[in-house]
């Protein structure tokens, strides 16, 4: 049976891993945050004390169990959703994702995931490497301030410390990194649809993502740019 699925890319910081949730909960899919993998990938070999800018270093990764439960990512039997979220992880991250052999590997669990299962996926490279077949993609974006603001309220909003000049800038530095590697680097595919969020709220960003989804798997296959206000 042919598998659906929903592709979401676009910079650190768009609200991708939230409204893909959402969609996912009104879809009745699989949510699966390719970002949190590349996170927990990094916190792992932060823990074993490897050198996190040696690709040969992430071995461990062929050994490595990852799963996700009711959107929650679980490394090797551990829900690892919050450790993942320290400023230490997310200071190491964009260069762990930039090591082709961490990308394969991580590729490769998510493709078998999306074999098995209707999915929502969001990530960098997911309509372009991941899932080139996928019933539709989005590529998502908001102003580098709004992205600042968005992981600023969502960090308080989840307890932790937060500083919002600080998460500016590195959403500025993950975008140099994460558009300018050699190897899948971030970029918007060809038949993806370009949705400026900067002055919606997530729920309405859901909410049109959901629409054109339905549509378009209910057979109105257009593709093209969205612009909304």
């Amino acid at each position: 049976m042919k598998r659906h699925s929903l592709a979401i890319d676009g910079p650190a910081g768009a609200g991708k891993s939230t409204v893909a949730k959402l969609v996912a909960q009104r879809l009745g899919y699989v949510y699966i945050d390719t970002g949190a993998m590349y996170r927990a990938a990094t916190y792992k070999a932060l823990r074993l004390k490897v050198d996190v800018n040696d690709p040969a270093a992430f071995g461990f990764l062929q050994t490595t169990d990852m799963t996700f439960r009711d959107s929650v990512l679980f490394m090797d039997g551990e829900d690892v959703g919050d450790k993942i979220r320290s400023q230490l992880v997310t200071n190491h991250v964009s260069a762990v994702a930039s090591h082709i052999p961490v990308r394969n590997q991580l590729v490769a669990i998510q493709q078998k995931i999306a074999r098995e299962k209707d999915v929502v996926m969001d990530g960098r490279d997911i309509g372009t490497v991941v899932l080139p077949d996928a019933d539709l993609k989005i590529y998502m974006t908001a102003t580098v301030e709004e992205r600042a603001r968005r992981r600023h309220e969502e960090n308080l909003a989840n307890g932790r410390e937060s500083d919002l000049q600080k998460i500016l800038k590195d959403i500025e530095r993950r975008d140099r990194i994460d558009s300018s590697r050699s190897y899948n680097p971030l970029k918007q595919a060809d038949d993806a649809i370009y949705l400026e969020t900067s002055h919606l709220d997530i729920a309405a960003v859901a909410d049109t993502i959901y629409d054109m989804y339905t549509k378009i798997t209910s057979g109105d296959r257009g593709k093209g740019e969205y612009h909304n206000g």
